[in-house]
């Protein structure tokens, strides 16, 4: 198998954790590249249902390596906490099975009270963020002020760089958002400890990589969110702070883009965004009820409502030129079953003129008008089909709209949870 990056096509959600999961059976090892603990994928394997925030969800294969890669910015309390309950549900954890980037920047408490202070005082003009510091963390990595995963064995530099940290962050808590302000004594004392804990995993993990590509091994690389969140080519600012489109798979993870043979684009059979920013197809009728309750769409992560709405191809045509798939992985298409008349959106209408490209401006992309192409819906169960065969005419045709409209094959369809209930066309290669 080729190494493969795997990225998502709309807002995050997409299910990339199953193929992913899916994919890993054929690789060697799994990578992450960007993001923090405000993603979430979750896998049902066996009637099991895991979720995973930072360590890559091919960890369930005993025989694989899972690396997190320097792109991310790490929580460690998370780390471990996650790393624990793997161990308790019987997966085996150690440094030969998981790596932690050396250079991965560590989330610190006064990132994560910056973060729900922000969007505290933004009122109804918030962001709509987890929480979780991730975009405070990345703003000390841009700043080059960031506590990354080797400082935590420098007891002298982690002491220094915590209290520089919270000369800054604690005269915004105090003075411009009347929060409480943090000690640093506490921090240090903590981080300090659980560094230890994460010494044996914490590694050189581009190295590992290049070491792996000269052994001839395969490698994975997993991206958390979704296009349409990426810092640079996302619905900006309702994005994440990182960049989850594929070339980011190159800096996040320390290796070369020759080494990337086949991106696959995870696509949604519908829509769905968590928190604000414009969303051309929402539904918010008995439809969008129906496939919001029929999909249990609420974060892993947060446990947000989603909202919903149907599939957008300006939105994946998008995805495909920012991230050169080479095809698409379709997910949740069993949720449609039972509706009678599904819609894919085509295209845009904006002040009379059709749009096939989604604008910069979000007001612009508000006043949208999206253009449908309507398709007959199937009433059959399809949880049970394992070939493209084996699907009813109908969501073969809607299958078919999906490639032609976004002008890449589709190599995976999920029609149900579980690890089984999936038709591969063909392997990425």
């Amino acid at each position: 198998m080729a190494n493969v990056v795997v990225v998502g096509t709309q807002w995050g959600d997409e299910g990339k954790g199953k193929v992913v999961d899916l994919l890993t059976d054929r690789s060697d090892m799994v990578v992450r590249f960007q993001g923090g603990n405000n993603a979430g994928h979750t896998l049902v394997v066996k009637g099991k249902q895991f979720i995973f925030h930072i360590i890559p969800s091919g960890i369930l294969y005993e025989d694989k390596k899972c690396l997190i890669g320097n792109g991310l910015v790490v929580d460690p309390e998370v780390l471990l906490q996650e790393m624990a309950d793997l161990e308790e549900a019987g997966v085996s954890l150690g440094p030969e099975r998981l790596s932690l980037s050396e250079k991965a920047h560590m989330i610190m408490p006064y990132h994560k009270a910056l973060d729900l202070a922000r969007e505290t005082a933004k009122g109804k003009a918030k962001l709509g963020t987890t929480g979780r510091g991730i975009g405070p963390c990345y703003e000390d990595k841009a700043a080059r002020t960031g506590v990354r995963a080797a400082d935590l064995a420098d007891p002298e530099l982690l002491k220094e760089k915590i209290e520089a940290g919270l000369k800054e962050k604690n005269f915004l808590l105090e003075r411009f958002f009347n929060a409480e302000p943090l000690e640093a004594g506490p921090i240090v004392d903590s981080y300090l400890a659980m560094g230890e804990r994460l010494a044996p995993f914490i590694t050189d993990v581009s190295m590992e990589l290049d070491q792996a590509v000269r052994a001839g091994k395969t490698i994975l690389f997993e991206g958390a969110q979704g296009t349409h969140l990426d810092l640079d080519h996302g619905t900006y600012p309702f994005v994440t702070s990182s960049n989850p489109v594929a070339g980011s798979a190159c800096a996040g993870a320390g290796i070369g883009p020759k080494h990337l043979h086949h991106v696959v684009g995870i696509v949604k059979a519908y829509t769905t965004r968590v928190g604000a920013g414009p969303f051309v197809t929402e539904l918010t009728d008995k439809t969008g009820g129906y496939i919001q309750e029929r999909g249990k769409e609420f974060g892993a992560t947060t446990g947000r409502r989603r909202r919903c709405g149907w599939l957008d191809l300006v939105v994946v045509r998008d995805s495909v030129r920012l991230n050169g798939l080479d095809s698409l992985a379709i997910t949740k298409l069993d949720i449609l079953t039972g509706l009678k008349r599904l819609k894919i959106c085509v295209g845009y209408e904006l002040e009379g003129k059709r749009v096939d490209q989604r604008p910069a401006n979000l007001k612009r992309m508000a006043a949208c008008i999206p253009v449908y192409k309507e398709i007959p819906g199937w009433e059959e169960d399809i949880s049970a089909a394992r070939d493209l065969k084996e699907l009813p005419e109908a969501a073969r045709n809607y299958v078919d709209a999906i490639q032609e409209g976004a002008g890449i094959p589709v190599s995976i369809i999920s029609v149900g949870p579980g690890r089984e209930d999936t038709i591969v066309v063909r392997y990425p290669d």
